[in-house]
């Protein structure tokens, strides 16, 4: 007998910010396979019968494999169990959703995916922002500050991302901001440009720096990254007037 997967996203970590869908989901699962990230008070909304198990992934530590992830998912279905993979922000944004979705095909195992509120919108949430202005900011774009090796990716579209007309959103990137911000100024992005650091959203130790993409280059640079997630916004959303401060 074959279980499923519901793939729980918990938003940024407040379980205020949780769909019912996901505290309906998460009550009712025999496991709970949880992130670093979507532990915490969040776990408290799974039912007593919940099995819960730690297979998150942080950068600098030991961490769960993810073929061993994608393991004990089919493991657990198999066995006929309502699996939750509890994800942080939304499951479908640097979460690695598709490696676990593809080991479930290939094992022909249920699955459906609950959406939450992405960091990004909590973040400006918090800080008091909107992620869009009519004449300054005409897009908004999500990149990644890391790639497999936790450098900055080869491949960035510099232009792209030096667009002084987008709002973008930078998720991973505490270490590599000071070298992803000198090319970004090379590439023609004022160093005056705003910017924000959006630390541990959602959580008692929350902290947002408000400054420019220049000073937060400098910022990371001195102090190097914080043991806490974070996300760093720039662009013309990113300030916010002395009311909202």
């Amino acid at each position: 007998m074959k279980g499923m997967v519901s793939f729980v996203s918990s938003g940024p970590g407040d379980p205020e910010l949780l769909t019912m869908r996901a505290i309906r989901r998460l009550q009712a699962a025999d496991v709970v396979l949880y992130d670093d990230l979507a532990s915490g008070p969040v776990l408290e909304q799974a039912g007593p019968q919940a099995e819960l198990i730690a297979v998150g992934k942080r950068a600098g530590r030991p961490s769960a494999k993810q073929e061993s992830v994608n393991a004990l998912l089919v493991e657990h279905a198999r066995a006929g169990r309502h699996v939750v993979r509890l994800k942080s922000g939304d499951s479908g944004l640097f979460g690695r959703l598709e490696e676990e979705l593809t080991a479930l095909r290939e094992a022909g195992i249920g699955y459906e995916i609950v959406p939450g509120v992405p960091s990004a919108m909590a973040a400006a949430a918090v800080a008091g922002l909107p992620l869009t202005r009519r004449l300054t900011a005409r897009r908004l774009q999500f990149v990644t500050g890391a790639d497999v090796t936790g450098g900055l990716p080869a491949d960035q579209n510099w232009a792209a991302l030096a667009d002084d007309h987008a709002t973008t959103v930078v998720f991973m990137g505490q270490r590599t901001f000071p070298a992803m911000a000198a090319s970004l100024i090379e590439h023609g992005l004022p160093p005056d440009t705003p910017a924000l650091l959006a630390e541990a959203v959602g959580h008692p130790h929350q902290r947002l720096i408000r400054t420019t993409v220049a000073e937060l280059a400098k910022l990371l640079a001195a102090e190097g990254p914080s043991p806490h997630p974070a996300l760093i916004l720039y662009g013309p959303l990113a300030q916010t007037d002395a009311a909202t401060q």
